[in-house]
């Protein structure tokens, strides 16, 4: 198949048969879509095998003169998509391919891709959601149980929303100085997100303290959360905790919430992470499960070259 994989220019994918085949590949993710991809790597250009058999985004900037590879903010994990489970070969293939037309690559292959053996596995924590609330509530760690009793001293409520620039916002402040993204990559995201609104693809859920002052009925946000969903899985694309409702539990409240509003249904919780030592051990108490992924780089730039990064 590697002979049959060409390089395509933004311009010329066809995006309508690309969003079918990755709607229906069996690695499926909201990342992969062009709309996804148009927001947060403007121009993106792609390799597609056998006439849309198998398609991987080229996620694409350019310094010094020079295009490379990199992951788009908020997209976890790209790489291959295929209706077909994915053999070695073929993203050995891709990657190969890819390494034609780019001196420098740094991505994250999706957890559908077989991992190579130059590449280092990441920590993605999901929850199957098919199952009823009393169900998955019975798979929390013994201290998210203890947690979520907590809860119930505070008067908190879980609400939906659709203020995307509040979650973002929050995000950025509380967050964004250890993600590294720009400010661009946050007025991308939010531009989709008000786009994917009306669609049902993305959600936002906010937790309050009610406030029974006499004098006023105002809420006081303590956690907030925006997601995507597709077909198969809602994606907690960027979840806030504000420090007052660290106190009170509210990140605990927000996802035991969360679960229970889309129990029963065909859906994924995807955590999205983390190899965080203290992330990790929060999304571990809803007792999910590791579906790991992959990142991939090549570095063959000049060796006077090698000293700049993305």
């Amino acid at each position: 198949m590697e002979h049959t994989i060409a390089y395509i220019n933004h311009s010329a994918i066809d995006k309508q048969r690309w969003n079918q085949l990755v709607l229906a590949s069996h690695n499926s993710l909201a990342y992969a879509h062009t709309d996804m991809l148009d927001a947060m790597s403007p121009g993106w250009d792609a390799l597609i095998a056998c006439d849309y058999v198998a398609v991987m985004p080229l996620t694409w900037r350019s310094k010094l003169g020079i295009k490379y590879l990199c992951q788009p903010a908020f997209c976890q994990q790209l790489g291959i998509f295929s209706a077909a489970p994915i053999p070695a070969p073929l993203v050995e293939a891709f990657l190969r391919k890819a390494s034609l037309h780019f001196r420098l690559i740094e991505i994250w292959l999706n957890y559908g891709s077989p991992i190579q053996e130059s590449a280092t596995s990441a920590t993605n924590f999901i929850l199957p959601l098919q199952s009823g609330y009393e169900s998955l509530k019975a798979g929390y760690k013994n201290d998210l149980h203890k947690n979520l009793a907590r809860t119930q001293k505070f008067d908190l409520i879980y609400s939906s929303t659709n203020n995307v620039d509040l979650a973002i916002e929050n995000y950025q402040m509380l967050y964004g100085g250890n993600m590294g993204y720009r400010k661009q990559d946050y007025e991308s995201l939010a531009t989709l997100c008000k786009k994917w609104l009306t669609s049902g693809k993305c959600f936002v859920r906010e937790v309050h303290l009610k406030n029974k002052s006499e004098n006023s009925a105002m809420d006081s946000l303590l956690a907030i959360g925006l997601f995507l969903k597709d077909a198969h899985r809602i994606y907690n694309i960027a979840s806030s905790t504000l420090p007052n409702g660290r106190t009170m539990e509210a990140n605990h409240f927000l996802f035991d919430q969360l679960i229970r509003e889309f129990a029963g249904q065909d859906l994924l919780l995807d955590f999205e992470g983390s190899d965080l030592p203290g992330v990790a051990r929060f999304y571990q108490k809803f007792g999910p499960q590791n579906q790991p992924f992959s990142f991939w780089k090549s570095n063959r730039l000049p060796a006077v070259m090698r000293w700049w990064k993305k």
